[in-house]
């Protein structure tokens, strides 16, 4: 029985009256005991009705049940009474209770659509992607598939994956069974790519970034907008690609967005859904990339820098150190160590990420979004992660220069590992595990005595 009094509610005025100071809450009654002086306990039902002076409620049935005798000596005469209230269906004020939250998620949701600007698509006229490979292949189809009048080009440097995408529409190195959209244009010829460009999308290796970017600087407009898709440090200046990109241009003010998240190639040229993350200093442009790559399969949330200028400086650490410990994650499982050691090892490479991103000055926040926790549980726990797989190959037993000559993509955490040391001794910050994975990759240390080292180490309390 759930009544909302606003003054009081009568049981059987006088015998007995239920008060609430909280008229405006639910006030629940399961069961009521009371005693009833010669009540007729042969009675099977009673009728229960409640009044108030500002609500008037249905007349409820109650059954009534003989309660145990009581003792000889009792001073009592009445006979005791067991009330019990059997039509309250909680079940269905739980679902009740879900359903109207959800219509509201659902409402709010829709006049949060309605207000969308979808302006900047609507202006933009030509994206250029820079780099052929996988994820920037899937990203160009994505592009393209929001506006049919959008010329989406790729600037590739392999002149058969450029015909193939020209003459087949499909990128036959990395994605030979999905169709591209016809309005992606491939091109080996830098001005052609990038005259007249309204976005650049940024998806070559960070440590083949800086050259690249140098051999096309001439072609770059200065207010040409880079959105990086790329994760990682360079390995001899533990430059991060918010730093690669202007120094690169030459340009300071060289417009900047990290585009990061947990997302595979794959699953995005399948259109499943996923939900990546945008941050820049300016919070019009993070908007601006929002609106132009927003659809029904991928989510894009925003995150602005507003006078800080650090706050990317989290979703790029998240990514650069995600890779480094997916290694360690696959080599947990090449060694077949079993679920216990992997949820540790993953929960202490994430304290380290946490450690060393907040001491650059990254907000905790970061770290536990889309483009932290997010993105490590993808990279260390699915197969498709080219890091966990290199990992996995050594904790099998093969020798690193065997499979990276084996793979035809590249997987950053082999190079990263050593930045991140260095990075980590330049912010004092202990990382045993990442420290570990660099050592692997210098092939100074096997992955079975890794693994013996780490678990001797001192037995700390946990931060």
């Amino acid at each position: 029985m759930v009544a909302s009094l606003e003054s009081q509610l009568l049981f059987f005025n006088p015998i007995l009256t239920a008060k609430s100071s909280h008229y405006k809450n639910p006030l629940h009654v399961h069961s009521l005991i009371f005693k009833l002086p010669k009540f007729p306990t042969k009675n099977p039902a009673l009728l229960f009705t409640l009044n108030s002076s500002s609500y008037s409620f249905t007349t409820t049935t109650l059954r009534c049940v003989a309660a145990p005798s009581p003792p000889p000596n009792s001073d009592d005469d009445s006979d005791p009474v067991s009330i019990t209230n059997v039509a309250p269906d909680r079940t269905r004020d739980r679902r009740k209770i879900v359903r109207v939250a959800w219509e509201k998620l659902v409402r709010w949701s829709r006049s949060w659509r309605s207000k969308a600007k979808t302006d900047i698509l609507e202006r933009t006229k030509k994206v250029v992607v820079l780099g052929g490979g996988s994820f920037g292949t899937a990203m160009a189809a994505h592009a393209a598939n929001k506006k049919n009048q959008l010329e989406v080009y790729m600037l590739v440097r392999d002149p058969l994956v450029c015909q193939s995408i020209n003459e087949t529409h499909c990128n036959s190195r990395y994605f030979p069974e999905h169709k591209l959209p016809e309005n992606v244009i491939a091109t080996t010829d830098a001005k052609v790519a990038l005259l007249d460009a309204d976005y650049c999308l940024h998806a070559v290796p960070v440590q083949f970034s800086s050259s690249f970017l140098e051999g096309i600087a001439d072609y770059v407009d200065p207010g040409l907008p880079f959105i990086s898709l790329s994760k990682g440090l360079e390995l001899n200046t533990l430059r991060m690609m918010s730093q690669i990109i202007p120094r690169a241009l030459k340009n300071p003010r060289q417009p900047f967005i990290a585009l990061s998240g947990p997302s595979f190639a794959l699953e995005l040229m399948n259109k499943l859904p996923t939900a990546m993350v945008v941050a820049s200093k300016d919070k019009k442009l993070a908007n601006a990339v929002q609106q132009l790559l927003a659809s029904s399969h991928l989510r894009i949330s925003t995150s602005s820098l507003g006078f800080c200028g650090l706050y990317y400086d989290g979703v790029e650490i998240a990514g650069a150190l995600k890779n480094v410990l997916a290694i360690a994650a696959g080599i947990v499982d090449g060694m077949n160590l079993g679920n216990n050691s992997m949820a540790a090892l993953v929960a202490q490479g994430c304290s380290e990420i946490r450690w060393l991103a907040t001491k650059m000055g990254a907000k905790p926040t970061t770290i536990t979004g889309l483009s932290g926790t997010g993105d490590i549980m993808l990279t260390c726990f699915v197969n498709l992660s080219r890091n966990r797989t290199v990992g996995v190959r050594l904790g099998s037993g093969e020798k690193l220069d065997d499979i990276l000559s084996s793979m035809n993509q590249v997987a950053e955490g082999v190079s990263t590992a050593g930045a991140v040391i260095a990075l980590a001794q330049k912010y004092n910050v202990k990382m045993p595990v990442l420290t570990a994975v660099a050592r692997i990759m210098d092939n100074e240390l096997t992955p079975k005595k890794a693994v013996l080292e780490l678990m001797s180490l001192p037995q700390v309390e946990e931060v």
